[in-house]
């Protein structure tokens, strides 16, 4: 009794290790190739970090990312662009002024959709800005993100710094009109700090 007892809970072990992986569907494969895609692991600290889904003028911090992760309900898997994934400068750069973007695929039933990521775990507020003036300049920089810079620096005080920025959403290979941030209102997915009111949101 005591042997089947081991080879059973050997099982379940064995499905639990497997139950994560999972064959991509078609369509998920294809937007792949479209895209020049290939499977990407982000690291830790930007998994564990907490992100904005608004470049310009975000509302409210979200995070750790890997929480967001979880809350999708189809199987996910980090995708990068295939020239970037081994890029010396990502993300084992020695400037810290770096940031890349990957993709979050969430391949349900019915739609693929793509959470993109900026990983920006290696800038502080100071370095986010200065990322944004090789951009779009100085006269363009300092009014648009001159605020949230200053409210990026209160959020840091208060032990809400950010990692990462959802910058857009893809739903099919289509762009989503809406701004992230507005798509995980409306899904009322839960903030941890409000930026206008620069303080953190009781969970």
């Amino acid at each position: 009794m005591r042997r089947l007892f081991l080879v059973f809970l050997v099982l379940l072990i064995l499905v639990g290790t497997g139950a994560g992986v999972w064959a991509a569907s078609k369509k998920a494969m294809d937007l792949r190739q479209a895209n020049g895609l290939t499977e990407y692991t982000p690291p830790d600290k930007f998994l564990s970090g907490n992100f904005v889904a608004d470049e310009l003028n975000p509302k409210f911090i979200y995070g750790p990312v890997k929480n967001f992760v979880a809350s999708r309900k189809c199987p996910t898997s980090w995708l990068i662009e295939a020239g970037d994934k081994d890029h010396p400068a990502w993300p084992r750069a020695k400037d810290a002024e770096v940031e890349y973007t990957i993709y979050l695929e969430e391949d349900c039933p019915d739609k693929v959709v793509y959470y993109v990521f900026v990983d920006q775990s290696r800038l502080t507020p100071e370095q986010w800005i200065a990322w944004r003036k090789r951009f779009h300049g100085t006269s363009k920089t300092e009014p648009a993100y001159g605020s949230t810079k200053s409210k990026l620096d209160k959020a840091c005080q208060d032990g809400c710094g950010i990692d990462g920025e959802l910058r857009f959403i893809q739903i099919d290979g289509e762009l989503l009109p809406k701004s992230p941030e507005k798509v995980l209102i409306d899904e009322k997915y839960s903030a941890i700090y409000d930026l206008d009111q620069r303080k953190k949101i009781a969970q």
